[in-house]
């Protein structure tokens, strides 16, 4: 074996508690660090099993949280080259790699001795004189060896470990294949009539994107969410509006090597087949067992009973864009690609209030200032430019320090360009985690987003939802930064799918108060801030074409579930997409959020299976959360802010989400305030 490379392997060096060596990575390097890493892991594990003295939580399952420390460090690193800079040079190293490293994960797993000692401490009466994270610890290892097949026989655990691996080769093919499609996949313009109705800050970063194609004129209209809802939203060009819409819903859907419906065909199979291996009904009871919702009839119920009022607001979205239309002397019918153009435009007339108004004043600096502002007064972080190794130029790093004490809190790192190689949309990384488990360590977090750099010199311009976007991001980060636990397993956003999605959408209420526009949403010409009356118009429109983005993230929330609630009935993506969007009566003009060929949430990994539902369900707590703040002294009351940081923000998975959010709130959260936000008046049964 090749002697492993010291910068992968080796503890990080450094200022803040040492820093990832990403100046010193060569993508060679992966295979024979995690090869190492991985080796060292299972040594580590073995000790444990095999350790004579009788099972303690100090010798079992503290000494776990010790192991897969190097493992941990290299993983970190690859997963960052996976979804920032996955060059066809690391391509096949992953598509190697990740098999080999869920077969690990299994080893470790269905070790029984092992499983043996962690049981035997879950079940010692000497458990209640454990604190209580020590006690939530202990459940979760003892939970997750379970769920991942600990009491299986043997032979159904060789099953269950194939089946593992081949769904991490499904899953790494999948990814794959969208970024493929998302890279090599765009829509050329070549005339100025072709830019009709498009904002400069969209025509310069399409003239950008065709420079970096190596394209010496022309325009690039780039297959990435945050070129085509722009285009879509503006374009003037109906051809063009419909190209570009294509060109996107049909990622991993065309004919070719990049196709993704046999391969979902064969996760969905495989999925049924460990669900039934490991004694669930399928896949999405497997998955929703420890989840706040606890079992998907309860997920189910939450989307249904806000499905009919949104379908009910597109039909009355639809009438006013039909109207519209007529007056203008175009006798359309709407489709999904003229929703967004036409929902602007009924936008303007309604509400007096155009995006490309509001652009202008959305500098991406500007905003980052703003968030940082905002953890100031909610969570009293502040936030300093600090020069540590990157792995890309574009990538910048701050120091987060507590405004009060001066301590260092943690690093955060910023990626917020598109280019090739990186994944499309938005995501939050934590690359250390938070622990005083053996000594006090700092947490590094980073935010990731897809903008298209503008000409050379001038700010980046950014729409409204792109805007939310970056404070949800942002919030998950913030989840990260506040975490105050003792073990690492139990910190940060280490939380149920379903509860991890709240603090990132409750921060998405700070953006339009006015003391963050007024202070940062400049013009980016003038330097004047927004003005009152653009906020307030801004404010009557929030609830604007509600329709439309709850009914085409449903549509893609209602098919992840029921297609994991079909068990082991073979699944063709594109007919179930059509059977159950018929059945549900889904609106034509509205198209899915995902389709199945390109799901990424759901179908390159487990993490979002049957779980899209969850940004839904989180909302319930986000919208009830915040009316706390209003139910007190406004968006930054600091008493409802410090109870926020206890209960929610810091307390990462050391309790019970539920009860984390009562503790908060005081009561359970209420769908009420939710269909207030998204402005339904009525709760379907």
């Amino acid at each position: 074996m090749r002697t492993p490379p010291t910068a992968l392997v080796q503890e990080w060096t450094g200022p803040y508690g040492g820093v990832p060596p990403f100046d010193r990575i060569a993508v060679a390097d992966f295979k024979p660090a995690l090869e190492a890493a991985m080796a060292e892991e299972l040594a580590e594990v073995d000790r444990i099993a095999n350790d004579p003295a009788p099972p303690t939580f100090e010798n079992t399952i503290a000494a776990l949280e010790r192991t897969g420390r190097k493992l941990d460090r290299v993983t970190t690193v690859y997963g960052v080259w996976s979804s920032t800079m996955n060059t066809s040079d690391f391509q096949p190293i992953e598509r190697e790699m990740a098999p080999r490293l869920a077969a690990h994960s299994d080893r470790i797993t269905q070790n029984s001795a092992l499983f043996r000692r962690i049981d035997a401490v879950y079940a010692s009466p000497a458990k209640a004189e454990l604190t209580s994270e020590q006690q939530r610890l202990t459940w979760l290892y003892q939970t997750n060896f379970v769920r991942a097949g600990a009491r299986l026989d043997d032979a159904a655990k060789q099953r269950l470990s194939a089946i593992n691996q081949r769904l991490a080769a499904l899953y790494t093919s999948f990814r794959q294949n969208v970024l493929a499609d998302e890279t090599d996949r765009f829509v050329v313009l070549t005339t100025e009539a072709e830019l009709a109705g498009l904002p400069q800050s969209l025509r310069d970063g399409a003239a950008a994107a065709a420079r970096a194609q190596g394209l010496q004129a022309g325009w690039v209209i780039s297959n990435t969410r945050s070129f085509v809802d722009p285009f879509l939203t503006y374009s003037e060009n109906r051809t063009l509006r419909e190209r570009v819409w294509r060109m996107f819903v049909e990622r991993g859907d065309d004919p070719g090597e990049h196709n993704n419906n046999q391969i979902v065909a064969e996760i969905l199979a495989l999925r049924a087949e460990r669900a039934t291996l490991l004694g669930y009904p399928t896949h999405a009871h497997w998955r929703l067992e420890n989840t706040m919702a606890k079992n998907p009839e309860r997920a189910v119920e939450l989307l249904e009973a806000v499905w009919r009022p949104a379908v009910a607001r597109v039909a009355e979205e639809v009438r006013d864009m039909r109207e519209l239309a007529r007056a203008e002397g175009s006798g359309i019918t709407i489709e999904p690609w003229d929703y967004r153009y036409y929902a602007e435009k009924v936008r303007k007339q309604r509400y007096d209030l155009d995006q490309s108004t509001v652009k202008p004043y959305l500098q991406l600096e500007r905003l980052r200032e703003g968030m940082f502002w905002v953890a100031g007064e909610l969570f009293g972080f502040a936030f300093a430019p600090v020069t540590v190794p990157v792995y890309h130029p574009e990538v910048r790093v701050w120091e987060v320090t507590d405004e009060a004490t001066g301590r260092h809190v943690g690093l955060w790192y910023f990626d917020p360009y598109a280019r090739a190689g990186k994944r499309s949309g938005a995501w939050m990384n934590s690359f250390r985690r938070q622990e005083r488990f053996e000594r006090e360590v700092t947490t590094i977090v980073s935010n990731n987003s897809n903008f298209a750099k503008g000409a050379p010199g001038e700010p980046v311009l950014i729409s409204w939802d792109d805007a939310v976007t970056l404070f949800h991001e942002f919030g998950h980060a913030l989840h990260g930064l506040s975490s105050d636990v003792c073990y690492p397993s139990l910190s940060g956003t280490s939380v149920p799918r379903d509860y991890v999605e709240f603090p990132s959408q409750l921060l998405e209420h700070w953006l339009p108060t006015p003391d963050v526009l007024q202070r940062f949403a400049l013009h980016h010409r003038t330097g004047e801030p927004i003005p009152q009356s653009l906020v307030d118009r801004i404010d009557r429109a929030s609830r604007f074409n509600q329709g439309f983005a709850t009914t085409e993230y449903l549509a893609s929330a209602i098919v992840d579930l029921r297609m994991h609630l079909a068990a082991d009935r073979p699944i063709d993506a594109a007919a179930f997409e059509r059977e159950t969007l018929a059945e549900l009566g889904m609106p034509r003009e509205v198209g899915m959020r995902h389709r199945a060929p390109h799901f990424v949430h759901v179908f390159d990994g487990d993490g979002y299976s049957a779980g899209y539902y969850s940004y839904l369900w989180a909302d319930v707590l986000t919208a009830d959360a915040y009316q706390a703040f209003m139910e007190a002294g406004g968006s930054y009351d600091p008493a409802v802010a410090a109870r926020l940081r206890e209960h929610v923000f810091s307390r990462g998975n050391t309790i019970d989400p539920a009860e984390a959010y009562r503790a908060f709130r005081g009561r359970d959260p209420r769908i009420e305030a939710l269909m207030a936000k998204r402005g339904f008046s009525t709760i379907s049964p």
